[in-house]
């Protein structure tokens, strides 16, 4: 499989963050590293600002020079690059395409069961399901 050259199937069409992705796991039968491929045009963002619990990953640039936000500030990237998203919250991260071309990134991660957290908007994801912080409740509560 080529990346610069891979088919874009699926994807988001949530205004703001829209983009193309292939499963690049799938396609070379993976089974315990995951690998997906996206691509977003200018203007778009890749998805909300976000960290991960209990999972790690990594990013490569493809194609495009797409602006990477982390808790340290924003830098553009080009393609070659490689970057590293520790698990927590030193490694929150988004993209932006601030360029005048596509952008494409090969996003490589670990396979562990984790939450996703969302520092902007103070949400919490977890089993493909959000919940909003700010609505916790106690341990204990509705238990005995």
């Amino acid at each position: 499989m080529n990346l610069r050259d891979a088919e874009l199937t699926t994807g988001v069409d949530k205004p703001g963050f829209r983009h193309r992705r292939a499963s690049v796991r799938e396609k070379l039968g993976g089974e315990l590293i995951g690998c997906s491929l996206y691509e977003f045009d200018p203007g778009e963002q890749l998805w909300p600002y976000h960290w991960h619990r209990n999972n790690e990953e990594w990013l490569i640039v493809v194609a495009g020079t797409p602006t990477l936000r982390m808790p340290d500030g924003e830098r553009e990237l080009r393609p070659g690059d490689v970057v590293g998203f520790p698990e927590g919250e030193d490694g929150a991260h988004t993209l932006y395409n601030r360029g005048d071309t596509p952008a494409r990134v090969a996003i490589f991660s670990t396979l562990r069961k984790g939450s996703t957290v969302y520092p902007d908007s103070g949400k919490v994801g977890v089993a493909g399901q959000a919940f909003r912080s700010a609505d916790a409740v106690d341990y204990w509560e509705g238990e005995l």
